[in-house]
């Protein structure tokens, strides 16, 4: 077991009941006070950590860092340094805010690196070079493949063999509280006329987690499942926004493009892989057995609970949807190992998405597009107002955690509102 994961540990900083963050989680984002620039921090309970500033007193001292690591206004630098050295850095966080540790729980100066979150700006967390989004869930797919295609064809011939996937666009990933604008594109609101160019009627959340990579191999060379956690940073909880009906007209050949490109958003903090370690599950039965590349031994999945939330301008939030990370049919050593199967080199701070996450009963299904299946069955808020698909003045949250009987490790949440089309 990881040391920093020990379920017994406490630390002197005060953790509220049922926080997603307690002692274990150590998460890492990056932060803005009160006339500072940029700086790299941890959270415990409702305290934000400058860890910039633990280095800079001499408070805290990791091989392999300095205090430049983290004046930075991304976690790059940091994650560069790889799995090893930021487990010793997690850990050694670890045992300067155990409750163990008098002498620290008394010092001044480790004091003033504490930061309440509600008086700190949370800043994009990565510099995201690359961004991939999956297409993962067996019962997403199917249901849109039920929708829009043959029922009893649901899945297209490759679903089950390949991870399926796409390159997204990583200028348009942004941080959890950005509202951003209805897109506008083509669409085709009936089948025996012309397109037309107007706002999408059919905007929709998916819901999501993303992982964040560390540096991988080089061009050429590719990453098996066996060693993709050793590529893998952390997770967070990922809306990969849509418009539906924008993507109905536009995704035939070449798939996705101004129907996903318009916004992306993530949420502030990066849960480390190690922190997830005491969650992790068993992937579904896959069958057809998978090709040799992308077999593995052991637990691959994690067990992370998720919901949805939908907030009407004036009204109060209804929430409309109960998931887990766990009903995802291809896991994420497979999704990394695919990605790299031909060679493809991935960087530190690259996103890869995992696909709208959707369980087997109608209130897991991970969008508006299933929730109200295609519009026929209108979701009613606390309001009394419906929705088939997200109105302008709506806020979407999604929030996500693991809990056992002695943990709760979470990631907070991701959340933004659909403001007019400009």
């Amino acid at each position: 077991m990881i040391a920093a994961n020990n379920p017994i540990l406490s630390s002197w900083i005060s953790v509220p009941e049922g926080s997603d963050f307690p002692i274990q989680n150590l998460p890492f984002g990056v932060f803005k006070s009160k006339g500072s620039e940029h700086r790299v921090g941890t959270r415990i309970g409702d305290m934000v950590i400058d860890i910039a500033q633990l280095f800079e007193t001499g408070q805290l001292s990791v091989d392999g860092f300095s205090t430049s690591d983290f004046q930075q206004e991304y976690l790059n630098p940091m994650m560069k340094k790889g799995k090893e050295a930021t487990r010793r850095l997690r850990q050694a966080l670890s045992d300067l805010f155990s409750s163990e540790n008098s002498v620290a729980s008394t010092t001044e100066s480790i004091h003033k690196t504490l930061f309440s979150v509600h008086d700190v700006d949370m800043c994009m967390p990565v510099q995201i070079g690359d961004y991939t989004d999956f297409y993962s869930s067996k019962e997403h797919a199917t249901n849109v493949g039920i929708m829009f295609r043959d029922p009893a064809n649901a899945l297209l011939p490759n679903w089950l063999w390949i991870p399926v996937g796409y390159h997204g666009r990583s200028s348009s990933v942004i941080i959890s509280g950005q509202d951003i604008h209805r897109p506008k594109g083509q669409i085709k609101p009936d089948d025996n006329e012309p397109p037309i160019y107007a706002a999408s009627r059919q905007v929709d959340f998916e819901l999501e987690m993303g992982f964040i990579t560390y540096d991988g191999k080089a061009l050429g060379d590719s990453i098996s499942t066996d060693e993709a956690e050793d590529y893998i940073f952390g997770m967070c909880l990922f809306n990969d926004w849509s418009a539906r009906d924008i993507q109905k007209w536009e995704y035939v050949p070449l798939g996705p493009f101004l129907a996903k490109n318009f916004a992306s958003s993530i949420s502030c903090w990066i849960v480390t892989m190690d922190a997830l370690q005491p969650f992790a599950v068993h992937t579904p039965e896959q069958d057809p057995a998978v090709l040799s590349y992308l077999k593995f031994e052991g637990k691959k999945s994690y067990d992370i609970h998720l919901q949805v939330g939908l907030t009407p301008e004036n009204s109060t939030e209804k929430i409309i949807c109960h998931s887990n990370f766990k009903y995802m049919y291809w896991n994420m050593s497979q999704q990394l190992a695919h990605h790299t199967v031909n060679g493809c080199n991935v960087r530190c701070g690259d996103l890869m998405g995992s696909g709208t996450i959707s369980g087997s009963t109608p209130d897991s299904f991970g969008s508006m597009l299933e929730l109200a299946w295609k519009g026929t069955k209108p979701l009613t808020m606390n309001d009394g107002t419906e929705r088939r698909f997200i109105q302008d003045g709506d806020t979407v949250t999604m929030r996500g955690y693991c809990q056992n009987e002695q943990v709760r490790i979470g990631f907070g949440e991701v959340k933004a509102k659909i403001l007019p089309a400009k």
